[in-house]
């Protein structure tokens, strides 16, 4: 299974570019937790990330679908 690196990359990005808003986060931390999820699934533990163990990077992308959920709510009330 490929490693799914440029998820996480991308995820990271996103929270870098906060001021972008966190619909951005959101999005692509969900597209990388859905891609490491999937590779995990497939066999993949390590990774190339800085993390390097996929539970690591999930639980990291986890944290950042979370943080940017909670921002979008706040924001609406």
């Amino acid at each position: 299974m490929k490693d799914p690196l440029r998820l996480c990359v991308y995820a990271t990005v996103a929270l870098l570019a906060w001021l972008l808003g966190p619909w951005a986060v959101l999005g692509f931390a969900a597209l990388g937790f859905a891609g490491y999820w999937n590779a995990r699934r497939a066999g993949l533990t390590r990774s190339k990330c800085l993390l390097k163990d996929t539970r690591l990077v999930l639980a990291y992308l986890g944290l950042l679908v979370l943080v940017a959920a909670a921002a979008i709510i706040h924001s609406l009330l």
